[in-house]
Parts: C-alpha cells; sequence; structure tokens
C-alpha cells in the first residue's frame, strides 16, 4: 500500500476544502439555519408532534442527511473530474498508484468534507432545537456509512460526466428529489397509504429512517432493513467502482 500516495491525494483535496471555506462551511450553516426559520418556526409551530417529537428535532436527522448526501456527491464528482478537465488524470495514473490508494484518497477526502458539514449542521440545528441522540454510535455509524456510500456515488459521477453540465445532473434530477420525497421533512406515516408503498422503492427513506432511529428510537421502516440497504448501497458502489478501473472505461479514453 502505498500510503504517500493517499496522503497527497487526501491533503490536496482537503487543501482545496479549505481554500473554499466560504462555500463548504458558511453557506450549508445559512441553508440550515433558513431550513430551521421556515420549517422549524413557523410550519412546526403549527404541528404539535411527530412520533412524540417536537417538528423542530424531527427534522434534524432529515436535515443533517440532506446536507451530508449533497456535499458527498458533489465533493467527490467534482474532485476526481477536475483532474479529468486538466488532463491531470494521464499523470495519475501513470504514477505508481494503483487504484484503490486513488480511491481512498479522493472517497476518504470527500468523506471527511461530507463528515464535517454533518457535524456542523448538528451543532447549528443544537442552537434551535434541544437534541437528545438515543443510540450515538448507531448515529456516528450511519453518519459515516453514508459519507462514504455517497462520495463513492460520487466518484463514479465525475468520472462518468463528460462535461460540467452532466456533473451537476444527477445530483439535481435524481438525488434531491429522492432526499426531499425520502422523509427529510416528514414520516413516510403521515402519507396516503398508496403513496407509502410507493415511496417504500425510494432507497433515501431507509438511510433518513434508520438515521433518525438512532436520533430518536422511531422509525418508518425496521432499523435492520435500513442498514441492509446502506450496506447494499456501499458495495454496490464499490463493484462499480473496481469495475471501471478493471476496464478503463471514461478514464482511459
Amino acid at each position: 500500500m502505498n500510503v504517500g500516495a493517499i496522503k497527497a491525494i487526501y491533503r490536496n483535496e482537503m487543501a482545496r476544502f479549505f481554500r473554499t471555506l466560504a462555500q463548504s462551511f458558511i453557506s450549508p450553516v445559512i441553508s440550515t439555519s433558513l431550513y430551521f426559520v421556515v420549517f422549524g418556526a413557523a410550519i412546526g409551530s403549527r404541528i404539535d408532534q411527530v412520533e412524540g417529537v417536537s417538528y423542530g428535532a424531527f427534522i434534524v436527522p432529515g436535515l443533517i442527511m440532506l446536507s451530508v448526501i449533497t456535499q458527498a456527491i458533489s465533493n467527490a464528482s467534482f474532485g476526481i473530474y477536475f483532474p479529468k478537465f486538466i488532463g491531470t488524470i494521464y499523470e495519475l495514473l501513470s504514477a505508481p498508484v494503483n487504484f484503490l490508494e486513488i480511491v481512498i484518497g479522493y472517497v476518504g477526502a470527500a468523506a471527511t468534507k461530507a463528515l464535517f458539514i454533518g457535524v456542523v449542521i448538528l451543532g447549528t440545528a443544537s442552537l434551535f432545537v434541544d437534541i437528545s441522540i438515543m443510540h450515538p454510535f448507531a448515529m456516528v455509524a450511519f453518519l459515516v456509512l453514508t459519507c462514504i456510500s455517497f462520495s463513492l456515488m460520487g466518484f463514479i459521477i465525475g468520472i462518468w460526466a463528460g462535461n460540467f453540465e452532466q456533473l451537476q445532473l444527477v445530483p439535481l434530477l435524481i438525488v434531491t428529489p429522492l432526499i426531499f420525497l425520502g422523509g427529510s421533512f416528514y414520516s413516510i406515516s403521515m402519507l396516503p397509504p398508496v403513496w407509502q408503498t410507493i415511496t417504500l422503492f425510494n432507497p433515501v427513506v431507509y438511510l433518513i429512517s434508520g438515521f433518525r432511529w438512532a436520533f430518536f428510537g422511531t422509525a418508518d421502516v425496521p432499523i435492520g432493513l435500513s442498514l441492509l440497504a446502506i450496506a447494499g448501497f456501499t458495495a454496490l458502489c464499490l463493484a462499480v467502482v473496481w469495475w471501471i478501473f478493471k476496464t478503463g472505461w471514461r478514464i482511459r479514453t
């Protein structure tokens, strides 16, 4: 294992993150504050409780997942796409660095950034509502697994994308709608029976439900199913990344 190469990629990606703190740090804090003003205060004041929890506290896990997933995909996709765009990807591929070390460097950095944002959102949320975490180890496990799996997905999108428009296509048209329809701001038990059944085909439902269980001990779907979903999604992303480097798809052509 070329640890030096992994460190070099990781540090380079993290340095880019800290060079753009206004975008990577201040922006999610402001967005979260606005969500609490709109949903927590304006709308939440008209809702008694959801599953025994105040509405302001209920939306915290969904808000964290929303920011973590979008940041993980955005950071990982841009991180690998930019070397492709300027042509330095060939220098990386010709260096004595194998595909596993490249993935660990880029995905590790993107997952770290997303994890950092998740902690920032949690800290920001605690300024607005009282938050109690019933299962802290499960919360950390869900958060780390989500950061890694969606960073892998972003890595795949970055390799697939042929231009900056395609880089934004999947996150904007597919991932963000799935997050909003995945129970970020509501429990799926509040939906009509037909829509409850349809919603169960949304994979994000299992992530948010499991993450919310770690906070409050209640979930829309069984916790075991949520763990299976996130583990299966991570394994699928790893398999796709392995296939990409084995065939050279979109990186050697």
